[in-house]
This record gives structure tokens, sequence and C-alpha cells, in this order.
């Protein structure tokens, strides 16, 4: 991760204050370091700050919280406080006010990045069911990030060169063999060549693509999406120039570390993708959503009101969400630049 440049501003929406967002947000802030490469602005509410820096003895850790119009320090991270209403507590509880909260602190986070008070969104888990009671039709944060900001979101898990995407994500599983069509395909993988490119400074993405069937169907034993769907769009990509691989059977591909050989992988469907990628980056994965105008991150983990109190949910994973949004945002930025006037560059090349 870069650290030598001005601090970007990273908000950290709250997320579920019953589960374990809020104590892994206070415990990666607590590292006076991490003031060095962003300035933290969390959204949430004092009193739920409050009762977790009192359960996880935090005593020497506090926040600046931020006024109207008041720009933050960086000598302390900040909050910006979305409930003034009295609140319970209740770690480990799934309660209906709780998603009222996690919802308050998103769109306020989100209005903010979309008015330029913010460089980049980190998104602390929350749960989908109790936010779809104070919003109905709420299916995730990828879902809303893309109605927010008039996206086209695509959900990719990072963990250092390993990147999976799902070509389909929130549906049920009978869903997917007709959500899988060429045209979803060919925009995906576009979609992430894309972001491989601006997002990850990797000039010629090389993309694998795993079947859906066992065995990528057995030549057409098996099933039929691959000789029927899956070869002819990639073929025809690769006449364009894109360097797409498979489609490779699931089972093996990365038990063997092949995935190894690829800077990102597309995988048919959630649990295609996410099972081997939480397996192997459960602590130091991370949710990044491409294909929006604005850079957002979250960890790769949920509630886990199961551990939600007790000081033992480890936070590697929001740390690497809050350099991953660093990075990224740092990348388009220079993407940009060098691609400002490309005429100009090639002038200079010249030159030299």
């Amino acid at each position: 991760m870069s650290t030598d440049a001005q601090p970007l501003r990273i908000g950290i929406s709250m997320g579920d204050m019953n589960g374990i967002s809020m104590e892994v947000i206070m415990r990666v802030l607590h590292d006076n370091r991490m003031l060095q490469v962003c300035t933290p602005i969390v959204y949430g509410a004092t009193k739920v700050a409050s009762f977790y820096r009192k359960q996880l003895q935090l005593n020497d850790f506090s926040f600046q919280i931020l006024k109207p119009g008041e720009s933050p320090g960086n000598k302390q991270p900040a909050l910006v406080n979305v409930w003034d209403e009295e609140l319970t507590v209740e770690p480990g509880v799934d309660t209906e006010l709780a998603g009222k909260l996690s919802l308050s602190a998103l769109e306020r986070a989100c209005a903010d990045m979309k008015a330029g008070l913010l460089d980049a969104l980190v998104t602390a888990p929350l749960n989908k069911h109790n936010v779809s009671k104070a919003l109905p039709g709420f299916k995730g944060h990828t879902e809303f990030l893309g109605s927010f900001f008039q996206g086209k979101p695509l959900m990719m898990m990072v963990s250092g060169n390993l990147r999976v995407v799902p070509l389909t994500g929130h549906v049920p599983l009978q869903e997917v063999p007709r959500l899988l069509t060429r045209e979803r395909l060919q925009a995906v993988l576009k979609q992430t060549t894309k972001s491989l490119l601006e997002d990850f400074g990797i000039r010629k993405p090389r993309i694998a693509v795993l079947g859906l069937n066992p065995h990528a169907g057995e030549q057409g034993l098996l099933g039929k999406e691959e000789q029927e769907i899956i070869h002819p769009t990639l073929e025809a990509l690769r006449q364009e120039g894109q360097l797409v691989f498979g489609p490779f059977p699931a089972d093996g591909f990365f038990g063997n570390g092949t995935f190894a050989s690829y800077d990102a992988v597309v995988a048919m469907y959630h649990d295609q993708a996410l099972i081997p990628f939480k397996t192997m980056a459960f602590e130091s994965g991370v949710n990044y959503t491409a294909g929006l105008s604005v850079v957002r991150t979250s960890p790769d983990h949920g509630t886990a009101y199961d551990l939600a109190g007790k000081g033992t949910a480890s936070e590697q994973s929001l740390r690497q969400a809050i350099f991953l949004a660093i990075d990224v945002t740092r990348q388009r930025s220079q993407y940009a630049e060098l691609t400002a006037n490309p005429l100009k560059i090639t002038q200079q090349r010249r030159e030299r």
C-alpha cells in the first residue's frame, strides 16, 4: 500500500451495531499508524461507540465528533453521529433498530461521498434482513450502491493477487442457468478487464473462467452451457484481443494452484466464487465493488453475532479493506492522469 502522498478521507459506515462491526472498526483505528495513511471518518452513533469503548476497555481511544460542516483533523479518528434517539446495544441480537441505524449510517456516508467530502468508502458488515425492514427490497451493499451511484456494480473478492468475480450474485441457485447468457458473460468479462486495468494497474489482464457444470460439462455429457455459451463467448473476446481462458473445471482449479497464473477468476455463481476464496483468505479478504464511479470496499465477513462484544473477532479484513480503498483510489487517479492526454504522453516518449 502506498503511504507517500496526502492522506485520503476514508468514510467507514458502521454496519450492524449488534455485530462485530464497531468493535473491529475501533480496534483498527486504535492503531495510530492508520492516521499516517488516511483520515478515517466513521458514520455511526456516539452511543454505540461509547458502549464498545467500555466493552473493549479502550480507555485511551476516542473519536473527534464532527459537527455539521466541520472538517476532520488528523490527530484522531472522526465520527459523524447519525442517530440522536435512544438506543440499546445488544451484542449478538438481530434487532429492527440495528437495521435502521445501519441504513442511516450507509445513506449519510453515501451522501457525503457523492458530495465530494470523502475519497473512498468502506462499509462494515450489516444484516440484510433487518435493513430490509427499514428499506423494503434491500438486497445488500452492492445493489444499494449500484442504485445510489447509478452504476453497474461488480463484486470482486480480493486478497493480494487473488481476485475472484461471481458472474451472478445474490440470486437463488436455481436461477443461475437462466442468468448465464453470452451477453452477461461478455459484459462481466469486459468490466473485469476494465477494472484490472484502471483500478489495479494491470496492463494486459489474464482472466480465467470457470465452468458451470461438474468437470466443466465433460464435453456436453454433464451439461451444455459450456459448449453453447461459455466457449463461444470466450472465443469471440479472444478475437477482440482479450486474454480470457477456460472454462476450467471448478473443483480442481483452486486446489492445484492454477488460479495463480491469472489476474482474476470469473466464477458462475456466488458460492462457487466465495467458498474457495474464503477458505484461502478469510481474514485477509476484501469485497471490492468494481463498476462504480466511487471506490468502495468491505471486509469479506458478516456481522458475526456469535463473536459480538467479546473482543475476539479479527480486525484484519477491515484493515485490508481500508488499505485496498486507498490503493485503488490512488491507482484510479494515476490512470486518469496518464490517460488524460495520450498524445502528449506519446510526444514525451518520442523526445526521450
